[in-house]
């Protein structure tokens, strides 16, 4: 029913056939388990129900309603339409089912060509009325039900100075064109770094543009820099490229907020809403105009970080990605003073003889000596690994994805595992042609994934399982985009990590939550894992990451200080000053009070934070003050 309005588009019949065949099935459990009662189905239908609608549907749908503005003049001179939604939407909330309905029932009423998208509701509406319709509007919640709106940007095209590994698909002069270093050209991110010509100004406009579109808050960013070894591209490049980030979410805060308000009406101007994205015109006049605000005021790095401090889009967190070779002192350094607060770091294996067959440029021993400086100068580590990789086999795979937890020397706080996949025109490619290769299939994939997943410590959040890029761009490999479900539908398991304790949308009891700490070895130093626990759902709803480092690396970090390596609240992204389903209840208080609680407990007389630039401000109002990149205080 959902996509019967656009029943004319070919692929729409093919997909209605899809979710019969899918839903079906469904539908017949549910009757025979009484469907009206929803105590009475099982986790793995919800679950499954959750996926398909957050994964798929409804930004399909939004889609489809976007694709569907052949006529938009046509939409905006009924204002009837609009004025009679808004009026039932303020009367009662609405489920997805009942609005959908409701704005078709009225399309047809007032003659419209299109049945306008929720953020044409949204534009429509009076400034009054946004807090309430923006409930029912909100699309896409998966995103930001980590508590904040990730912006992730591409780095121009740019050779390794190492060579390239044999299963990179990437780079200048790859099959697929000059993308970035390690990508296909086909990720969505990528996608959006080539509209934007790899300019970090535009990418983060256009984001923050897309997050407005679908009704997001986003007064906190997590800005993650993609493409390839950041740390190795010139340093003045990654200056004028990380100052590009800042003085687009400043200029995006001057422009579009007044106060506290966002103002609609001038963001519809300024983009040209509603409008049609494939209209070339349109982009090239809104890319201008970007370009001259961009150019306007020059500034540095540093002014544009201290203006952000007190922006309403705030840079909470920052992301850079690199190898363990470009991961040492010198780079963390640098890193720090960029305001970088998580490393990706590409591991890729445990095992020394496979990272010189891939010609990976590093040893196991410089990866763990990487995570050490990283840790030790207080940042949050995600790994990259890759199994399938050649001379492995499952059970040699198996025992490399378990030693990275029961080896002090790695054991990361996040990590993003990539069955090694083959491109064309690789090196690996030719190994794979030549018989010499056998990559890993989805079953076995699926197996060691939920075999590994039975070990992974509750400290941990696996990121993800498998590239965002569709598998008919690879030439062997998994085959299947959603090998994450997949495997955990074909066991059944329970995982422990962070990721699939969260929230997502549940209630809370606020009057059980529970402090826990779990206390591990790692990287020559003490780590302590310190969570806000709902015991009842088995949720965590906030936890922090403080250490007493191996060693003190910079005269901020005294011998006698911990580190607080990140403080985070789960639940929906809200403004700062919003009461959301989890954020600003007190709990990132009740944390630090434990980790300073802790730290005074074994001889330490001061707390050193690694803080984004937009979070200082917080750290300021319970007692920290700013030293060099850190935010610290006297315990």
């Amino acid at each position: 029913n959902y996509f019967q309005p656009f029943k004319k588009i070919p692929e729409v019949a093919f997909l209605q056939g899809f979710l019969r065949r899918k839903l079906i099935p469904i539908g017949n459990v549910g009757s025979f388990l009484n469907f009206a009662d929803e105590s009475l189905f099982s986790d793995k239908i919800n679950d499954y129900l959750r996926f398909l609608f957050n994964t798929f549907l409804y930004p399909l749908y939004d889609y489809l309603l976007e694709k569907s503005y052949k006529k938009p003049t046509k939409i905006d001179q009924s204002m009837d339409f609009y004025e009679e939604m808004i009026t039932e939407l303020k009367k009662e909330n609405h489920p997805l089912r009942e609005l959908t309905k409701l704005k078709r029932d009225l399309a047809i009423k007032h003659k419209l060509n299109v049945i306008p998208s929720n953020i044409d509701v949204l534009l429509h509406a009076k400034i009054e009325d946004l807090p309430r319709l923006k409930k029912q509007l909100l699309t896409k919640p998966v995103r930001t039900l980590s508590g904040v709106s990730p912006v992730a940007i591409m780095t121009a095209p740019a050779n390794c100075p190492h060579g390239k590994c044999t299963f990179c698909p990437g780079g200048v002069g790859s099959p697929w064109g000059d993308v970035p270093q390690s990508y296909s050209g086909h990720e969505p991110a990528t996608m959006r770094g080539m509209r934007n010509n790899y300019d970090p100004y535009l990418q983060v406009f256009n984001r923050l543009e897309q997050y407005i579109l679908l009704g997001h808050n986003i007064d906190k960013i997590e800005v993650i820099v993609m493409g390839g070894t950041f740390t190795a591209t010139e340093k003045e490049y990654q200056e004028e490229f990380i100052g590009g980030v800042f003085k687009a979410l400043n200029d995006f805060s001057d422009l579009f907020f007044k106060g506290e308000e966002f103002d609609y009406t001038k963001f519809k101007l300024f983009f040209e809403l509603p409008g049609d994205i494939q209209d070339k015109k349109r982009t090239e006049n809104i890319q201008k105009k970007l370009l001259e605000l961009k150019n306007r005021g020059q500034t540095n790095l540093e002014q544009e970080q201290e203006k952000n401090e007190n922006y309403k889009v705030k840079c909470v967190a920052l992301c850079i990605e690199t190898k363990p070779d470009w991961g040492l002192l010198k780079h963390g350094n640098e890193m720090l003073r960029q305001g970088c607060t998580r490393v990706e770091l590409g591991i890729q294996s445990v095992y020394d003889d496979v990272l010189k067959h891939v010609h990976r440029g590093h040893t196991s021993e410089e990866s763990k000596r990487s995570v050490q400086i990283l840790r030790d100068l207080g940042f949050k580590i995600n790994f990259h690994y890759m199994p399938g990789l050649p001379l492995t086999d499952y059970e040699r795979d198996l025992a490399g994805m378990k030693r990275l937890f029961t080896d002090p020397g790695y054991r990361p706080d996040m990590i993003k595992l990539y069955p090694c996949m083959v491109a064309e025109g690789t090196a690996l490619y030719h190994e794979f042609k030549r018989g010499e290769f056998t990559p890993m299939g989805t079953e076995e994939a699926a197996k060691i994934i939920v075999e590994w997943k039975k070990i992974v410590p509750e400290y941990c959040r696996i990121q993800r399982v498998q590239r965002d890029v569709p598998t008919k761009y690879w030439e062997a490999g998994v085959d299947k985009t959603n090998l994450r479900q997949y495997a955990q539908n074909v066991s059944g398991f329970k995982c422990r990590c962070i990721r699939c304790r969260e929230p997502k949308g549940n209630k809370i009891n606020w009057e059980k939550i529970e402090i826990k700490v779990n206390e591990y070895e790692a990287s020559g130093g003490k780590e302590f894992f310190i969570s806000a626990e709902d015991p009842d759902q088995d949720l965590i709803v906030g936890f922090c990451r403080l250490r007493f480092p191996s060693e003190s690396l910079r005269e901020e970090i005294t011998p006698t200080s911990a580190l607080t390596r990140e403080l985070h609240v789960y639940g929906t992204a809200t403004a700062i000053g919003d009461e959301g389903l989890v954020q600003h209840r007190g709990i990132g208080k009740r944390l630090m009070e434990k980790a300073e609680k802790i730290s005074k407990q074994n001889n330490k007389d001061k707390m050193v934070v690694i803080s984004g630039v937009g979070v200082r401000t917080y750290y300021e109002k319970i007692g920290y003050r700013k030293e060099g990149p850190y935010m610290v205080k006297e315990i």
